[in-house]
């Protein structure tokens, strides 16, 4: 690989010569190497995962990037040499974070973060039992990272179930069982 400096003819092509270099630009640099080739060893389970969810993650960016404002949002967060849709892609790739649940008399508190947004967070109430007794969606507090929840009652044995979920749909549960 070879950075182009001051070159006239060279800073006006782009692309292969020749099925030997390629020419490219990356960062506002010149760059030139050897082309690569295809592959011929047999991917691995892991580099099969990494692809499908690399797919779901273009679909996902392709949907959102149709939405003048959330195209809007992503461009803000890209960074040099980053774009929009790099930053859906990055969005689509990681899950929200459910750091901490504490509770202040009947209200559950979840603290939740996301490298972008959180859509939304519900929390659910269930018994010793297992049986679903309340489910509502939080309200986001004035710091941005905590979420408040009233509940009515908080049964003894029970347990709380928070659901924290992104703008791609990614989903974190997290539990705590009261005493």
């Amino acid at each position: 690989m070879a950075i182009v400096k001051d070159n006239v003819l060279l800073s006006l092509v782009r692309g292969t010569l020749g099925n030997q270099l390629t020419i490219y630009e990356r960062n506002g640099q010149i760059i030139m190497a050897k082309k690569r080739g295809p592959s011929t060893k047999k991917p691995t389970q892991k580099q099969l995962e990494a692809r499908y969810r690399m797919q779901v993650a273009a679909a996902y960016a392709k949907q959102m990037l149709k939405d003048p404002e959330l195209k809007a949002y992503y461009k803000s967060k890209a960074g040099v040499g980053q774009n929009a849709w790099n930053m859906a892609i990055k969005d689509a790739y990681n899950s929200p974070e459910v750091q901490g649940i504490r509770f202040e008399d009947t209200t559950v508190v979840v603290h939740a973060k996301d490298e972008f947004r959180i859509a939304e967070v519900e929390v659910q109430v269930l018994d010793a039992a297992g049986v679903l007794l309340e489910r509502g969606k939080a309200v986001l507090g004035r710091n941005g990272v905590d979420w408040y929840y009233r509940v009515a009652v908080l049964p003894p044995g029970g347990l709380v179930r928070v659901v924290a979920v992104d703008l791609p749909g990614n989903e974190t549960v997290r539990e705590v069982r009261l005493e």
